[in-house]
């Protein structure tokens, strides 16, 4: 009898080694499906700093790690160190796009779609965007995705923000970019 019980076990060893396998298999896909930033690459990073208030930590990415404003996809990252709320984001955001001369009728547009999407953001959160190769982009706050965008124009003219050649902020802009550590 002992003989026939070894021997079930020695069937199950296989079917147990393989439902363990595929697990990990499953759990490791899924893992890479969830992170946003896999397969992009760090171009820049920097601190935005306000006086003497520090605002949020940035970082910019590229599939090669090299900017290019006509290459995507990019993604741009942004770690809050203090706490915005979702009105702010949207009113600052519209007043940028103002400075660097995007056309009301854009800002129009896409106005009401951010005001769906932005939350309000505590310390310590994230808010990601996409923007894939097709320039659709995507919001994720915290790695979750919250909207989005379809509009081609969009991506590379909130992108701007950061890193047009008349943004508000050059020194962000550089280091984003890579080309400055200070």
């Amino acid at each position: 009898m002992t003989h026939l019980k070894f021997k079930a076990n020695k069937k199950r060893r296989p079917t147990c080694f393989y439902k363990t396998l595929i697990f990990f298999t499953l759990f490791f896909s899924c893992q890479a499906l969830s992170n946003p930033l896999a397969g992009f690459t760090k171009i820049g990073e920097a601190k935005l700093r306000v006086i003497f208030w520090d605002i949020y930590h940035s970082k910019l990415y590229s599939s090669n790690g090299i900017y290019d404003a006509n290459e995507f996809p990019q993604a741009l990252e942004i770690s809050y160190l203090r706490a915005i709320n979702s009105k702010d984001l949207v009113k600052h955001t519209k007043e940028e796009w103002q400075k660097l001369g995007i056309p009301s009728n854009q800002i129009d547009k896409w106005i009401p779609q951010l005001k769906d999407i932005f939350p309000n953001i505590n310390k310590s959160d994230t808010l990601l965007l996409t923007v894939n190769d097709e320039k659709s982009s995507e919001f994720f706050l915290n790695q979750k995705s919250i909207g989005v965008i379809t509009d081609q124009q969009f991506g590379e003219s909130f992108l701007r923000i950061w890193l047009d050649e008349h943004a508000s902020y050059p020194k962000v802009r550089d280091k984003l970019l890579g080309k400055s550590n200070n």
